[in-house]
Formats: C-alpha cells, sequence, structure tokens
C-alpha cells in the first residue's frame, strides 16, 4: 500500500486501502501499524487533521484493533 508523508512529529507517512479498510500508520522509528475496520471517513479526518499525532493518539490508538506489519 502506498503511503503519504505527513507532517507530525510522530508519524513519518499513513496509507489507507479503502477496499480492505486498512489504515496503516508508520511511526519516526520505522514502526509500521496496520489498523483494521478503519472507514473513509476517518482516514479523511486523520489526513486532514491539525495535528495528526493528535488525532492518532485521540481517535485511531485505542479505537481500533492494531498489528505490526
Amino acid at each position: 500500500m502506498e503511503r503519504k508523508c505527513v507532517n507530525s512529529s510522530k508519524i513519518r507517512a499513513v496509507g489507507y486501502d479503502a477496499k480492505s479498510r486498512v489504515l496503516e500508520v508508520e511511526l519516526r522509528d520505522g514502526s509500521v501499524l496496520a489498523y483494521s475496520s478503519v472507514s473513509q471517513e476517518v482516514h479523511r479526518q486523520f489526513m486532514n487533521a491539525p495535528s495528526p499525532t493528535s488525532y492518532y493518539e485521540d481517535k485511531i490508538v485505542d479505537e481500533f484493533s492494531a498489528r505490526r506489519v
């Protein structure tokens, strides 16, 4: 999946597959987490958030199950 760079202190890039509803988050430390059952709306809000790190920590980390890629 293609990831797009984001302007964030903690996150390097974000990818999303609408068909499988999987959101991939590449962190600055090089780790990649894949979150399942993420809606297109959540992805859109994440990519447009003034602070991607805050949105990630508030709306994604505790709301969706993740696995390391």
